[in-house]
């Protein structure tokens, strides 16, 4: 028979684990969007190639600081994680775009002129465009025949795109459930935790660690330097285009449940009872030592909400370039139709076969 479990207590240290488990779990799946997205696209033009290095540094210097600083094991986990992370999103690019390190505006596609069949002259052949038209439509010589009948090729319409509704709907279940998943680990955590017998709260003072601290706050420079190279491409693109809105949602929800939980930091006295002022000089030490992490955070967190910016900014020009995409080809698609269901003496009068 199971134990009875513990009744839920949502205290100051149950917040900061909740938030913890929370920035966990969005960390641990922040990079499955852009890697499917850029799969998807069999494209990297989204991404900027200083972005994903300056972020695969700043992990770097984050497992080093977390080795010396003496973070919990899992966090440690969680950084080797990123690195490897880091590594694919970097080979993709190098995949798709070659060996560059420069962002290089993707060139645009030259649009192909409509075909005007016309008389032939003294510079053409006289079956040069008859040929090329024919074999364009792929049509043959059983159109002259009458017992055929001329029936046009549909056009050929691209999947439906989702409509803002259905992407902000969708983007909100996936958040919901990278929380819901949070939950349950700290819930699973907290069973666990429950049936270990307690340690002592001597350990539970925070050290301070000087090289931990120098590559903490790299690992923050490096973190707050990446995001500029990405706001700048999307700048210069006028577009977003190829960049998974839910890879910056995740990096927003871990970083905001990371410094929540870093706040919601309940000391712990070396005696049953804190002396005065024992749990200020504690709590302050703590955030002190984590100071390089919160800056880190918190930054990242400011300037993604400038890429969330881009996103609204640039959706509708994004959506307008498909739209006349699509208007295009069916333009193109209607002056064929109308090309080949002309009468057969039209048809022969103008020269097409």
């Amino acid at each position: 028979m199971a134990p009875p479990t513990a009744p839920l207590n949502l205290d100051v240290e149950a917040i900061s684990g909740i938030c913890g488990s929370i920035s966990i779990a969005a960390w641990v799946v922040v990079f499955s969007p852009q890697i499917i997205e850029n799969f998807r696209r069999s494209s990297a033009d989204g991404l900027s190639v200083p972005f994903i290095i300056l972020w695969l540094l700043g992990d770097v210097f984050n497992i080093l600081g977390a080795v010396l600083q003496g973070v919990l094991p899992t966090m440690l986990i969680l950084a080797i994680y990123y690195t490897i992370a880091d590594f694919v999103l970097l080979a993709q690019c190098f995949y798709y775009k070659g060996f560059t390190w420069k962002d290089e505006l993707p060139t645009p596609k030259p649009k192909q002129p409509s075909v005007v069949v016309g008389e032939p002259t003294e510079r053409t052949g006289l079956l040069n465009g008859h040929l090329e038209e024919r074999e364009r439509r792929g049509s043959g010589w059983s159109h002259l025949n009458p017992s055929v009948p001329l029936v046009s090729e549909p056009p050929v319409t691209p999947s439906p795109t989702p409509t803002r509704l259905q992407a902000v709907i969708w983007n909100l279940v996936a958040v919901l459930m990278v929380c819901v998943a949070g939950v349950l680990g700290w819930l699973l955590s907290r069973q666990y935790s429950n049936s270990q017998p307690d340690s002592s709260a001597d350990g539970n003072t925070p050290s301070f660690d000087v090289w931990g601290q120098i590559f903490g706050w790299l690992c923050a420079l490096l973190y707050l330097g990446s995001r500029l190279p990405q706001l700048l491409l999307n700048w210069r693109r006028k577009s977003t285009e190829g960049v998974s809105i839910l890879f910056f949602l995740f990096a927003c929800l871990g970083n905001l449940t990371y410094v929540l939980s870093i706040f919601a930091y309940e000391p712990h006295c070396a005696r049953s009872r804190c002396q005065p002022g024992e749990a200020q000089r504690i709590y302050g030490r703590y955030i002190l030592v984590n100071s390089s992490w919160l800056a880190g955070s918190l930054g990242t967190l400011l300037l993604d909400l400038g890429i969330f910016a881009q996103f609204f900014i640039y959706s509708g020009d994004d959506s307008e370039d498909e739209y006349d995409e699509a208007i295009e080809d069916g333009d193109t698609s209607i002056d064929d139709r109308r090309l080949d269901d002309r009468p057969l003496l039209q048809r022969a009068s103008s020269g097409l076969p």
